[in-house]
């Protein structure tokens, strides 16, 4: 099932079920995901790869959106971005713990042949493929750098 047929029954849901918050979270993500699919006079379903994307570069957004609304103290607008967030979380996979992530960098690592700091690159370019969706590239590159300097 594609992930706009999941919004789209998860849509229906809400609709039933009269849950407003989870209903605009949901609409955004369709829009998001329309969007996409005409974009550049594409007529065909985005891959899954694309809707992961999609939903990392969403999730991404509330979560700069919640950062300058708590600064700013607006905790209104702030939780209706966690709401939202909440909402595009189930569609993503699992996220990966930091120790998973640094058993895979470190496979990594050994797979290119990385030596030091210099290979960072290599290494950053499996790394965001293999973990796209899954950790955050901030990350990601921190304990690549750390790894890399021993």
């Amino acid at each position: 099932m594609s992930l706009k047929d999941k919004v789209n029954a998860e849509i229906k849901t809400a609709m039933k079920n009269k849950q407003k918050e989870e209903l605009r979270a949901l609409r955004a993500i369709k829009s998001m995901i329309m969007l996409a699919e005409t974009e550049g006079g594409a007529a065909e379903a985005l891959t899954e790869e694309q809707e992961l994307k999609l939903l990392t570069k969403a999730a991404k957004q509330r979560k700069d959106s919640i950062d300058v609304f708590e600064k700013e103290g607006r905790d209104d607008l702030a939780e209706k971005e966690k709401e939202e967030l909440a909402v595009i979380s189930k569609f993503l996979p699992q996220p990966l713990t930091e120790d998973e992530l640094r058993e895979g960098i470190n496979e990594i690592i050994s797979e290119v042949g990385a030596e030091g700091p210099k290979d960072m690159g290599k290494v950053m370019g499996v790394a965001t493929k293999k973990f796209a969706g899954r950790a955050d590239g901030k990350q990601v590159s921190s304990i690549v750098k750390e790894l890399l300097a021993k």
